[in-house]
Order: structure tokens, then sequence, then C-alpha cells
């Protein structure tokens, strides 16, 4: 459990509404990190832009990007 609760899906709104939708989509569920950033619009916004440029920029390939993903989910004891 997150020391910071995040917001309800429910009240996003705009951008952050579309990508936590997208999540759910793809994952199930919105991610509980993403959940925390958008207490803060401006934050979320930035850390989204961040894995916008990881994931177009092309030196990630998706299957070490997911060997990524395991492995930090991993270190934070979460189901992948």
């Amino acid at each position: 459990m997150s020391r910071i609760s995040g917001i309800e899906a429910s009240q996003a709104e705009g951008y952050t509404a579309a990508v936590l939708k997208s999540q759910r989509k793809t994952w199930g569920a919105p991610l509980n990190n993403h959940l925390i950033y958008a207490r803060r619009p401006g934050l979320f916004k930035a850390v989204r832009g961040m894995w916008t440029a990881i994931d177009s920029d092309g030196h990630i390939g998706p299957a070490l990007l997911s060997l990524i993903n395991r492995r930090v989910a991993s270190h934070n004891g979460c189901v992948f």
C-alpha cells in the first residue's frame, strides 16, 4: 500500500482521465503510481512525457522494456 493515497480514477478529467482509461484497458486497472501522480496534474504530464519519450525513442526495444518492467515489479513486490 502506498503511503500517499492516489485519486479515484472517476475523479480524473481530460488528459489524465484518458491515460487512466487506457491503462485500465491495457492492464485491467489504472497503475497505482499514476493515480498518485494525478494528484498533481503538472507532475502527471511530466511523467507521462518521460514515458512517451522512452516509448518513441526506439533505444529500448519492447522485449527489453518488458524485462525491465518485470524486474522493477519484482523489486516492488508487485505481480506483473
